[in-house]
């Protein structure tokens, strides 16, 4: 087995940056997505967000491409919310994602910058490069 440290940071929105996840199932989705990042040979080190977009702190072995790992945690979650939730409305995640590798000594900083989301976000502390999940600059305002 090859020896690997390699962290990520990955942040990706709700289709159209609407308000789409609900504070009673929040902590599910998480779960759901921690849970198929796990299942992915992913080790999650957080899982944060508001209503209109999700991070993830992860560490994605190498022989997984960045962009399949994202698309299945993105693909699962979405089904988990559409089938599961029961919501009267389709829920979708948006395509594009924002994704940043960084090194272990960052790592505590960015695991509480993720689970302090709600804070961050009404506090209006939020660092613009974690919260860029496209490279269209007008989603992220």
């Amino acid at each position: 087995m090859p020896f690997w440290k390699l962290y990520y940071h990955m942040v990706w929105a709700t289709k159209g940056r609407e308000a789409l996840i609900q504070p009673r199932f929040e902590a599910d989705l998480y779960r759901v997505i921690a849970g198929k990042a796990a299942n992915l040979g992913g080790v999650v080190q957080a899982v944060g967000g508001i209503e209109d977009h999700v991070h993830l702190v992860v560490s994605v072995p190498p022989a997984v491409a960045l962009s399949t790992f994202i698309g299945q945690v993105k693909g699962n979650s979405s089904h988990f919310v559409n089938h599961e939730c029961g919501l009267d409305h389709a829920f979708a995640w948006q395509a594009e994602y924002g994704v940043l590798s960084f090194d272990a000594k960052k790592l505590d900083g960015i695991v509480k910058y993720v689970k302090a989301q709600r804070e961050h976000h009404h506090g209006n502390t939020t660092i613009p490069i974690l919260e860029r999940a496209s490279d269209d600059a007008a989603l992220h305002q």
